[in-house]
């Protein structure tokens, strides 16, 4: 019996525009709302070159700090913060949500953003954070961003802009972002 040569698995994606993006989907709170901010940024490769067809997915705790448990993310209401959004990266490799800044899901903790990658070449879906750059004492007493080697713990950490924050995802290289691993990932 031949013995095969083992082959790479199955990349995530492509992906279709019949099934992806859906309406309003990186629009965790319609713009105008009260509080709203936007989350935004690039997605870019190991070369340096922005990722034109990545997708990003947001979770986070609504502004008290608590997880929403609500359904509606794939239908949008208008009303109903549902802690999920979805957001595709255009041809210059950005992308962008619009939803409310986070709170600390503990005390002294510091708020963030949970952040899942999928794209071409990537084999499984990426996960990591965007911690808010103002809480300076719950970023110093933070376990993850602790157990981060402190010249690869900013790249966890996303830039305060007047309407919102920056959080660029490089994918390898020199400046790549921390990515997390979960128990049984």
């Amino acid at each position: 019996m031949a013995h095969l040569p083992p082959t790479p698995g199955q990349t995530v994606g492509p992906f279709f525009g019949y099934a992806l993006p859906f309406p309003l989907d990186s629009e965790l709170v319609p713009t105008g709302t009260p509080g709203a901010i936007r989350l935004h940024g690039d997605v870019i490769d190991g070369s340096g070159s922005a990722v034109p067809d990545a997708i990003l997915e947001l979770w986070q705790a609504d502004a008290d700090g608590t997880v929403p448990q609500r359904p509606g993310s794939l239908r949008r209401d208008g009303w109903t913060f549902t802690g999920w959004g979805r957001a595709s990266t255009d041809d210059a490799g950005h992308y962008s949500f619009t939803t409310l800044r986070p709170g600390a899901t503990e005390p002294g903790r510091a708020p963030f953003f949970l952040v899942t990658v999928f794209g071409r070449g990537v084999m499984n879906r990426l996960f990591t954070r965007a911690y808010l750059p103002e809480d300076t004492d719950g970023l110093a007493d933070d376990p993850l961003l602790s157990s981060v080697p402190p010249e690869r713990r900013g790249t966890l950490i996303a830039s305060a802009e007047p309407a919102g924050y920056r959080f660029d995802v490089v994918l390898q290289g020199e400046a790549e972002t921390v990515f997390l691993r979960y128990p049984g990932h």
